[in-house]
């Protein structure tokens, strides 16, 4: 079985070993032990950066490799990682709120920091899946919104500090540069830590994979072992974190890998996962450095890596066992029903005109909160007015998009950013501003409109060639949404104007809004509705299923494509103002359901009329809170929408 690694190891050496020769010739290597007294400026470059980068990239593969097969043992779920599960997210975070706001806390190391945030995004998404069983559908979209949530949140605070931004934007990719042997000595510490007590849990994770009921019976304490063996991987994950930055999806393939090479059980599992990590992320960093040596630049390492994890998880998911997710209709009991909707959907638009009057009317000045005279309102109405009328547009969009998905998927867990609509347009206006030289605004629009639509096609489509139930339609496009993540990261790595402007766009502003812009953004959400409206039979009948479906005489491969289209278009045309990540589209549909607007027509215009209001009140956050600067309009969005989340996905099943 090793045997088969040997090509890897052979390739991995050879890569390092170009970049050092490349460095400095073979007979001007410093001899061991290294004096930097002794030693030329090469030869430290060499000896106390590429060396020990070298055995970095071994030592926290295989900490992550490890991880990750721990972790998919004790959950039994072949997808689970530290990625997957938020747990590498939830340490980032940590580190960059420290980083900004209580520096003070770093000053003894960025250990106890990284496992503060590691832990707690453990603990929130075991807490989740203890509600439901522990789920490996359940876990992983648990542990995969919680980490876009902590992720969004990271780059908007990035963006925010600017004299950080090009140092966090280059370690939150995860950069494997090393100044000296330190990061060695703790990594391999850790390591052997990680080794022992994998070594000791190995029995009792045999013991577990028969089941919670079996293995209880056969007197093993199940919660105690979870919990000790999600706390070793909480270390080995926090620890690379801690040390390197987010390095992503390498605990998912090292178990994966594993087991197509025949690591059936448990112990083979533990042993052999550590060393295919450490060589995927050694190869990794040799193919960074053998291009750095070509072109001139140097990304981070853990932006590679994130390329292969979108794919891998695709791929899995046909091999994934799984139940209903939850925030099913079912598990969340029937909603209410309300006879009488058109005088609810009057009072919301109503509220709505009036919130929008308030804002242009109230704000801060220098000396603190303000109601505006006539004079200074008509002055101020120009820049307020655009951007009012462009984020209200840009939530009833998502609105909409997110009302559609639901049903389409007949799963109220679907929205633009959990289905990879989002991510696909965050794909799409990248590519139009490496693409064309000078981008306007209709080819930024044209971009993630595109981007969006197809990325919805393509998932529905892996998904209806495979025949799987409707809650793998949220992994794969969970999956989409996780390359899209690994793309823009190692865009943004470069460092030139372009990832800057990419970089700003992701936490969305609505601050650069025209009048004609947003007037074009309303009306397609005027015209995005419409639709939505016209379409409401289809809206009715598919969540029904595809047999009662096809019986009623609906076109179902025709109406599939167009609400696709329509979704894609709607998420396209709202992400270039808010960027990828709001959550709107998941909590209007939900909350227009739970004030009794059930069919599809009124169903549709109260989350378009609720998502128009959540970016309203986001929008006058984004510029109240940091007066007189602007925040990020999508920071604010996801502060709003990820208490949201995490409260649907806890309550308990009926």
């Amino acid at each position: 079985m090793t045997a088969r690694l040997l090509p890897f190891a052979l390739l991995a050496a050879l890569l390092w070993a170009m970049a050092a020769l490349h460095l400095l010739p073979l007979a001007q290597w410093p001899a061991w032990p290294l004096d930097p007294a002794r030693m030329d400026i090469p030869q430290i470059l060499l000896g106390f950066g590429l060396m020990p980068r070298g055995v970095v990239a071994l030592l926290a593969g295989a900490g992550l490799g490890l991880s990750g097969a721990i972790l998919q043992a004790v959950l039994r779920n072949p997808v689970a990682d530290p990625t997957t599960l938020g747990i590498s997210a939830g340490a980032q975070l940590a580190l960059v709120i420290a980083t900004m706001l209580a520096p003070s806390l770093l000053d003894g190391g960025r250990w106890p920091v990284a496992m503060t945030g590691a832990g707690l995004a453990a603990g929130l998404v075991l807490a989740i899946g203890a509600r439901r069983g522990f789920a490996p559908v359940t876990m992983v979209i648990a542990g995969m919104l919680v980490g876009m949530t902590a992720s969004a949140v990271a780059t908007a605070m990035t963006l925010a500090r600017g004299e950080y931004l090009l140092s966090l934007v280059i370690w939150n990719g995860g950069s494997l540069v090393q100044g000296d042997w330190s990061g060695v000595r703790v990594l391999a510490g850790v390591l052997a830590f990680g080794a022992v007590a994998s070594a000791l849990l190995a029995r009792p994770l045999r013991v577990l994979s028969l089941g919670a009921e079996g293995a209880s019976g056969l007197g093993l304490n199940v919660a105690g072992v979870r919990l000790l063996a999600v706390g070793v991987a909480v270390v080995l994950a926090g620890a690379v974190s801690a040390e390197l930055g987010l390095i992503a999806f390498v605990g998912l393939a090292a178990p994966a890998l594993a087991r197509t090479m025949g690591a059936a059980s448990i112990p083979r599992l533990l042993a052999l996962s550590p060393l295919i990590g450490a060589l995927i992320l050694s190869v990794c960093d040799g193919l960074v450095l053998l291009v750095a040596d070509h072109v001139g630049e140097m990304f981070p390492t853990g932006a590679l890596t994130g390329l292969i994890g979108g794919p891998l998880l695709i791929w899995l998911l046909p091999r994934l066992r799984g139940s209903t997710p939850p925030g099913t209709e079912r598990a969340e009991g029937p909603a209410p029903r309300r006879d009488r909707p058109a005088p609810l959907l009057a009072g919301m638009a109503l509220a709505l005109v009036i919130a929008a009057l308030v804002l242009v009317w109230i704000g801060r000045v220098p000396g603190g909160w303000a109601v505006l005279d006539a004079e200074s309102a008509a002055a101020f109405l120009p820049m307020r007015l655009p951007r009012l009328i462009a984020a209200a547009a840009a939530g009833a969009s998502l609105a909409i998009a997110g009302a559609i998905l639901q049903r389409l998927t007949a799963n109220p867990l679907a929205s633009p950013e959990v289905l990879g609509v989002s991510g696909g347009a965050a794909m799409g206006y990248a590519g139009v501003v490496y693409l064309a030289a000078a981008p306007t605004a209709a080819m930024l629009m044209m971009g993630t409109m595109a981007g969006g639509a197809v990325t919805l096609a393509m998932v529905a489509a892996f998904v209806s060639r495979r025949e799987m139930p409707a809650e793998r339609v949220l992994l794969a496009g969970i999956a989409v949404s996780a390359l899209a993540a690994a793309v823009l990261s190692a865009a943004m790595a470069a460092g030139d104007a372009r990832s800057f402007q990419i970089l700003g766009w992701l936490s969305g502003s609505s601050s650069a809004v025209t009048m004609p812009g947003a007037l074009a953004l309303a009306t397609l959400a005027a015209v995005l509705w419409a639709g939505a409206l016209a379409a409401r039979r289809w809206l009715a009948v598919l969540p029904l299923g595809a047999g009662i479906a096809g019986g009623l005489g609906l076109p179902l491969r025709r109406a599939r494509l167009l609400l696709i289209a329509l979704a894609g278009m709607a998420t396209g045309a709202a992400t270039v103002l808010v960027g990828p990540l709001s959550f709107v589209g998941l909590m209007a549909p939900h909350l227009a359901r739970r004030l009794g607007l059930a069919r599809p027509g009124d169903h549709v215009a109260g989350a378009a009329l609720i998502g128009a209001g959540l970016m309203l009140a986001a929008d006058f956050g984004a510029r109240m809170a940091g007066f007189p600067y602007d925040l990020p309009l999508g920071l604010f969005a996801s502060l709003i929408g990820a208490p949201w989340l995490i409260w649907l996905m806890t309550r308990p099943p009926r």
